[in-house]
């Protein structure tokens, strides 16, 4: 089931590549929906399906290259089960936002299919080199669409730096996972068999070099401060579409590789060194916090809000390992929040960044100081645009608050004054939004110079149809969590064991 969840996009994609190029434009993309909401349809069977207390399941294990100890090795758990479903909604609100696409429809088309392969397939992996080549292949697709359906010639510089950038970080974590493998007897590249292990206990300084390795590595796809620079840049460039799922899905994949391999791995050193991961949480919180609030462009101010968002996480699994001064409990519920930030995160940015997308449309730019009172004009955007950024800011009712109350509340205890620090960015993020409303939606009616006033359409219903349910899923997770968090208590419990040994 797994295998046909994460190669069905592939499968397609490989499909249409062999069709005539004359077919209509919008087949392409209802093909693309079709399948993604098929991909929907079997990661929900596999969510009915699943025992939130039996572990690792749907495992398939296949030798691959035995001569290096790499295996086909998947399966899902409580950490890895939200992210796949979450991948899938994301895709299917991206897919049904594309049907306006105009340009090379088949190949875009195409590089999201590839792209979705990729990501559900990181979140499933089970083997080192296997996650590496998705993390790495997420890298190359992404650069595609940035540079050819981004805005302009700044877009391929954007996408010239995110690719130089974020290839340099997925070589760090090569070198981390190759001193795993050197340190394992037998040598293996699988998850759970080094989990088992433990073969870097007691290895302190070659333990050390190998967490700093794997951290670089996700730091800068997470990205947290200070390797976050390559990120403004690729978002404000590119399409909202590749904005959406830069945000909601391939950002998680570094903070997934903290609970998936950094903690169970090296626990030690985890617990060593976890004050660092502490710190640099509590500084990308509020660093994203007060850059975005000096944003003059829209999509920006978006974009370094995920660096923000982002903090919160890291905070909380840095948290999670600080052993003196908590209890099991209080990890396990930072733990918990961290995962459920990550849900919370992709599916209300993601929302962002399409609306963004909307604004980009009818006026061409996403300089703030070129917009006001367009709630008259648009007041169904209007309206979704203050809902997205209210969700974005924690209010209670909505997912983002569930998550950050769970981080807060669980690395309080052990990191009182970080977790103060972080408490700050709340309040920095209610004040950037609420700018952004006022300036955008509220005040004398006023257009670029370039757009009159009939030309600027509220939200189509395509639109809507691709925002909506993301919100919606934002409000039931905030207003009834615990469909999701029977399913990651569970898995949390079990990581902060692991980290304990």
């Amino acid at each position: 089931m797994l295998t046909v969840v994460t190669f069905l996009p592939l499968a397609v994609c490989a499909a249409l590549m062999l069709l005539p190029r004359a077919l209509p434009r919008r087949a392409y993309t209802w093909t693309w929906i079709a399948t993604a909401t098929a991909d929907l349809a079997l990661v929900v069977v596999l969510w009915a399906g699943f025992d939130p207390h039996g572990g690792l399941q749907n495992q398939q294990r296949v030798r691959w290259i035995p001569g290096a100890g790499v295996g086909y090795h998947v399966g899902v758990d409580g950490l890895s089960l939200p992210l796949v479903a979450l991948t899938c909604v994301l895709f299917l609100a991206v897919a049904v936002q594309s049907l306006r696409e105009t340009r090379r429809v088949r190949a875009y088309v195409c590089l999201f299919l590839f792209l979705q392969t990729v990501a559900v397939g990181l979140f499933v992996a089970l083997d080192l080199i296997l996650f590496f080549v998705f993390f790495d292949l997420s890298i190359v697709g992404m650069f595609f669409v940035i540079a050819g359906w981004g805005h302009g010639e700044r877009a391929r510089d954007a996408a010239l730096k995110f690719f130089l950038y974020t290839f340099a970080g997925s070589l760090a974590l090569l070198l981390g996972f190759i001193g795993l493998y050197l340190a394992a007897d037998p040598h293996t590249f699988d998850i759970l068999d080094l989990t088992r292990t433990g073969p870097l206990a007691g290895r302190g300084g070659y333990a050390a070099l190998v967490l700093l390795a794997i951290g670089v590595g996700l730091a800068v796809k997470t990205p947290v401060v200070p390797f976050h620079t390559w990120l403004p840049p690729a978002h404000t460039d590119a399409p909202a579409t590749g904005s959406a799922i830069l945000a909601g899905v391939l950002l998680k994949m570094g903070t997934y590789g903290f609970v998936r391999i950094a903690m169970p791995l090296l626990p030690g050193s985890w617990r060593q060194y976890a004050l660092v991961f502490v710190v640099v949480g509590a500084v990308s919180v509020v660093y994203g916090a007060l850059v975005a609030l000096a944003q003059t462009d829209f999509k920006r101010m978006i974009a370094y809000t995920s660096v923000n968002h982002m903090g919160y996480i890291v905070l909380a699994v840095g948290a999670a390992g600080t052993l003196a001064g908590t209890d099991a409990q209080a990890r396990s519920l930072a733990t918990t929040g961290a995962v459920t930030q990550m849900v919370s995160h992709g599916l209300i940015t993601g929302a962002l960044f399409l609306l963004s997308g909307v604004l980009y449309d009818r006026g061409g730019t996403y300089t703030m100081s070129a917009y006001s009172g367009l709630a008259a004009y648009t007041p169904r955007f209007a309206a979704l645009t203050a809902v997205a950024a209210f969700a974005g800011l924690g209010i209670p009712g909505f997912s983002g608050f569930v998550a950050e109350f769970q981080i807060f509340a669980g690395s309080l205890g052990p990191q009182t004054v970080a977790t103060c620090v972080a408490l700050t960015g709340i309040v920095l993020t209610a004040a950037l939004f609420l700018l952004a409303l006022r300036r955008m939606f509220l005040g004398p009616p006023q257009l670029p110079h370039s757009v009159g006033a009939g030309a600027f359409d509220d939200l189509t219903t395509t639109e809507a149809v691709a925002t909506v349910p993301l919100l919606g899923a934002a409000l039931a997770i905030g207003v009834a969590p615990r469909f999701l968090l029977d399913v990651i208590e569970p898995a949390s419990r079990t990581l902060i064991g692991l980290v304990a040994r």
